[in-house]
């Protein structure tokens, strides 16, 4: 089965300025997406899409393809990944008559990523016939006990949950925000089908960047990782 890892990497960032080549303990952010995919030995290519040619360069120069920069209308701020991957997808039928069985989604700000994670994640997408795979983790607190405040009182969202136990409530997870296989044949609108699959993370695996803060969390967590 023919298997291709799509790596969205557009130039702008408000958060965080230049947020998908910023450094990261001694490489651009997104060397580590590009590496893990590589490493993990089970696509046929590994490209970014991009908009920006300093992203394409540094794409390139960790091994990465960049056979087209990508068009002005899915760069923008109200982009949807899903729009992002289906011109890809149209670039590759138009220019190379090429088309991919599977796909990965595999995002440029995941440090963490694994690349036995992806080699999980691609047997489950074929061994139990899903229309897509992703990562979760599970919530470190019981959702079922979040708290909301309205007209300046705190109150319970689920009060019947008040004097549960901890151990009695289900595992909830959240999306890892790192990659996501799908069959592109069976996918149009959304990554998340009523035949999705996922495989848990553990937590010390999964940081979502956001801000500095954020930042400065994966950095440490790598670290971890790393020792």
């Amino acid at each position: 089965m023919s298997k291709l890892a799509i790596i969205p990497a557009r130039g702008g960032s408000k958060r965080i300025p230049r947020k998908n080549i910023k450094d990261f303990l001694g490489k651009p952010i997104i060397a580590y997406s590009i590496e893990a995919a590589i490493s993990s030995g089970i696509f046929d290519e590994v490209m970014v899409s991009t908009d920006d040619e300093e992203i394409a360069e540094i794409a390139r120069a960790y091994g990465a393809s960049v056979p087209f920069i990508r068009s002005i209308h899915n760069a923008d701020d109200h982009a949807t990944t899903i729009a992002v991957l289906k011109e890809v997808e149209l670039e590759y039928q138009k220019r190379f008559r090429m088309s991919y069985e599977a796909i990965c989604c595999i995002y440029p700000t995941a440090p963490l990523l694994n690349s036995q994670s992806l080699i999980e994640g691609y047997k489950l997408l074929i061994e139990k016939e899903l229309d897509t795979v992703f990562p979760v983790t599970a919530f470190s607190y019981p959702i079922w006990r979040a708290l909301e405040i309205q007209d300046g009182r705190t109150q319970m969202i689920w009060p019947e949950h008040q004097s549960s136990r901890s151990q009695d409530f289900k595992a909830a997870y959240h999306d890892a925000g790192q990659w996501y296989w799908y069959k592109p044949r069976l996918i149009t609108g959304s990554l998340f089908t009523n035949n999705t699959g996922s495989i848990v993370l553990p937590e010390e695996e999964v940081q979502d960047i956001d801000c500095l803060s954020d930042w400065v969390l994966a950095e440490l967590k790598y670290k971890l990782k790393t020792t």
